[in-house]
C-alpha cells in the first residue's frame, strides 16, 4: 500500500479531523489529548494517546509531538532558528516526566544508511555529535553516541546493536534519530517528529526492523525524525488537486472586473473555500472531493505499480546538513543545560 507515513498526524484517523468542527470532536474524543498551537511560522501539534486511542489511530499509546514549518528553505539558514529554538523547548517538555539529573546516562542511536543522502540524518547527526562539546566532556555528561549502519550493510538487526549496547552501558534514556516517510508532499523536510513510542527502523518505507522501545529494552526512548521521503504516486495525487485548485480559482477569477486588467498570468488563489463544484460539468463529481479521497483514487489506479517507487527533494543533501545540525546541536543545549 503506498501513502505510508511515519507522521502520527498524518494517519488515516487524525486526517480525517482537519476541520475546526472535527478538531473539537477529537479534543473531546476518548483516548486521545490533542493540542495544536502555532508559534511564530512553526505549527506545533501535540497529542497524547493511550490504550482506548491506540485502537483508534492504530498507533502505539504514548505521546507525540510535531513541529511543521512550511517556510523553511535549506538555502535560508536563518529559517531554521526558530525551528531549533522550539525544538529545544520540545525536547525538555518530553522528558520533564523523566527526571533525569546530571548524573543520568544517555544513550544516543543515530539510524539510517550515511551512504544514501535521504537517510543520512541520523549518521550525519552523530557525526556533529561527537565534534561537540558532548564528547569533549563525555565523562561529566555521561553520554553514548553511535550510528549502528543498517541491516544491509552489517547483516545484524539494528535493535541488536541497540541492545548489546544498552545491556553494556545501562543509560536511562535511549534516544533514537532517524529520517522518516510523509504521505503529503508538502511535509518532506518540513516537520520534526518527537515521541516516547519509539520505532520501528524502516517501517515508513515498508522495509520494517525489529522494534526499538521501552517496551524491549526496559529504558525509555524517544525517537525523532524528520520526513525525508514521499511515496511516488503521492506525488500524483498531490499535483492533480493543485490543478484543480488553479482551474477553479480561474474560473472564479473569469467573472471578475478585475480580471480585464491583469497583464500577467494569474497566480493560482490559495485560499482553501474556493468552490472546485464549477468543474463539475468537466471533470465529473469526483472533483469535489477531499485530497485525501484523492489520493484513496489514485491508490486504487495505482496499486502494484511502482509499489517502491519513493521521491526526494532534489536538495536532499542541503536538507540533511540543516537538520543532522538542528538535531545535533539542540540534542547537545538540551543535555548540558538539562
Amino acid at each position: 500500500m503506498w501513502g505510508r507515513t511515519d507522521l502520527l498526524d498524518e494517519s488515516d484517523e487524525m486526517v480525517k479531523h482537519r476541520t475546526g468542527e472535527e478538531k473539537n470532536k477529537l479534543k473531546n474524543s476518548e483516548g486521545i489529548t490533542f493540542e495544536e498551537n502555532r508559534e511564530g511560522a512553526v505549527l506545533v501539534t501535540s497529542i497524547e494517546v493511550n490504550e482506548e486511542g491506540e485502537k483508534k489511530l492504530g498507533k502505539k499509546k504514548g505521546k507525540y509531538i510535531t513541529l511543521t514549518d512550511l517556510t523553511v528553505s535549506p538555502d535560508q539558514e536563518d529559517s531554521f532558528k526558530a525551528l531549533e529554538k522550539i525544538f529545544i523547548e520540545k525536547l525538555r517538555e518530553m522528558h520533564h516526566d523523566l527526571n533525569l539529573s546530571k548524573d543520568s546516562k544517555i544513550l544516543i542511536i543515530g539510524l539510517g544508511n550515511a551512504t544514501i543522502t535521504p537517510d543520512a540524518i541520523g549518521p550525519k547527526a552523530i557525526e556533529y555529535l561527537q565534534s561537540s562539546s558532548l564528547t569533549e566532556s563525555a565523562e561529566r555528561v555521561k553520554v553514548v553516541m553511535y550510528a549502528p549502519g543498517v541491516t544491509g550493510q552489517t547483516g545484524f538487526e539494528t535493535s541488536d546493536f541497540v541492545e548489546a549496547i544498552s545491556k553494556a552501558y545501562k543509560p536511562d534514556l535511549i534516544i533514537v534519530l532517524d529520517a522518516l516517510a510523509a504521505r503529503n508532499s508538502e511535509r518532506l523536510c518540513k516537520t520534526i517528529q518527537l515521541t516516547n513510542t519509539g520505532i520501528h527502523p524502516g517501517s515508513g518505507v515498508g522495509n520494517q526492523r525489529k522494534e526499538i522501545s521501552e517496551e524491549v529494552y526496559g529504558v525509555p526512548v524517544t525517537a525523532i525524525g524528520i520526513p525525508m521521503v514521499v511515496d511516488g504516486p503521492v506525488l500524483y495525487a498531490d499535483a492533480m488537486e493543485q490543478v484543480i485548485h488553479y482551474i477553479a480559482s480561474k474560473v472564479e477569477e473569469k467573472g471578475r472586473p478585475s480580471s480585464a486588467l491583469a497583464v500577467t498570468p494569474m497566480v493560482s488563489n490559495k485560499k482553501p473555500s474556493i468552490d472546485k463544484s464549477v468543474l463539475q460539468p468537466i471533470f465529473g463529481e469526483w472533483v469535489t472531493w477531499s485530497t485525501e479521497e484523492k489520493r484513496k483514487l489514485f491508490e486504487e489506479v495505482f496499486v502494484g505499480k511502482n509499489p517502491s517507487l519513493f521521491v526526494t527533494p532534489k536538495e536532499t543533501d542541503a536538507w540533511v546538513e540543516h537538520y543532522a545540525y538542528i538535531l545535533s546541536n539542540g540534542i547537545e543545549s538540551w543535555i548540558t543545560t538539562r
